[in-house]
């Protein structure tokens, strides 16, 4: 074989070598785009938190297999980090942990909104041996990823080993922060639902639910007091001489005292009620499984409450209010939801007829 035709099959192999090469990056490549559609693609096919925490617990452990791993969110109210999922060694003791904003690698991630690959933590100064030692764990290597929406952290998600030989390489990074994006996007789409959804079924006033609400789930209670056969009780309150406080204080008077008058109702009733606000100054309050006589001391209860309360006291008016009350339950008095509205309606516009200040039953 001559020198020229030894070097045109060496040129030849390496060329073949750097096809094969090039075809086995590109086959890489398209799996990985298949891998993220279809990450995408499962994660925004539910607006249902829970369900969107399932998606992401098969998708880690599928694709990167972790031992340890967690996705901690925001407590919107505190601010702290807490564990919506923990899995692997000390997994249950994770579960009760509150982190503070900063706090370890997962809260300065949350507070950076950076990522970190850390081979050995005992040499990083970020790390908090917190959760280590309530969960009983040696941390060696960490990988952890914010979640971030609109340009707002939501939480983290952090991968974990205690062996420093199984450390995570910069294709986990890579990974993860793809599926964090996924992750955040259906997190937010989810909340967003939920505040739509809250909207359409609350009074903006008075936090309680609305009359549209009302409707929804007082067939569904008269349907299931039938079915299981129990009593449901209906009150229906006015509140007396409501008008003349508008009349006299402004309509922004008017508005508070009818905030006032529904944190009085949320102390008054089980967590099993139902408070609505009917309209105007009109109250709505379903009992299920209370039959007529304890839903009559609850209403009594109520109107003394009201009548016993100084409203409007940051406004310096002391105001004081009563209520005329309409009290029916099915199925003793009424054969079905609108029946139900209509005789509890009729009973208390026959306080507001003659006395005021009572209770009436149909």
């Amino acid at each position: 074989m001559t020198k020229p035709d030894k070097k045109n099959i060496e040129d030849q192999t390496k060329k073949d070598k750097t096809q094969e090469i090039c075809a086995s990056e590109h086959a890489q490549r398209v799996d990985q785009l298949k891998t993220f559609s279809h990450i995408g693609k499962a994660l925004t096919s539910s607006l249902d938190l829970r369900e969107i925490l399932k998606i992401v617990m098969a998708q880690i452990s599928e694709l990167l297999e972790p031992k340890n791993w967690s996705l901690l969110l925001i407590d919107q109210e505190t601010g702290e980090l807490t564990f919506e999922i923990a899995i692997g060694e000390g997994s249950e003791k994770r579960r009760n942990v509150r982190l503070n904003p900063g706090e370890g690698i997962a809260g300065w991630v949350v507070k950076e909104s950076t990522s970190l690959l850390i081979p050995d933590v005992s040499i990083d100064p970020r790390f908090a041996n917190k959760v280590d030692k309530i969960s009983d764990f040696r941390t060696k290597s960490v990988v952890c990823v914010p979640l971030m929406a609109r340009g707002k952290a939501l939480g983290a998600i952090e991968l974990i080993n205690n062996n420093i030989d199984d450390s995570f390489s910069t294709d986990d990074l890579l990974l993860l922060e793809t599926l964090a994006d996924y992750t955040a996007i259906a997190i937010e789409n989810s909340r967003l639902f939920d505040k739509v959804q809250e909207l359409t079924i609350t009074d903006d006033l008075t936090g309680l639910f609305n009359s549209r609400y009302l409707q929804q789930f007082l067939e569904n209670e008269v349907e299931r007091a039938r079915r299981y056969n129990y009593k449901l009780s209906m009150i229906f309150m006015d509140l007396d001489f409501f008008k003349d406080v508008n009349d006299k204080h402004g309509h922004l008077c008017g508005s508070r005292l009818l905030a006032e008058v529904a944190a009085v109702l949320k102390k008054m009733v089980r967590s099993s009620d139902i408070i609505c606000r009917y309209g105007g100054d009109e109250f709505v309050i379903l009992l299920p499984a209370a039959p007529k006589d304890k839903a009559y001391i609850v209403a009594e209860k109520i109107r003394w409450a009201i009548k016993a309360e100084k409203f409007l006291q940051e406004e310096g008016i002391n105001a004081s209010l009563t209520v005329s009350i309409g009290l029916t339950t099915f199925p003793d008095d009424a054969k079905d939801k609108i029946e139900l509205l209509q005789l509890a309606d009729k009973a208390m516009y026959s306080v507001k007829n003659s006395s005021r200040d009572g209770v009436a039953q149909s």
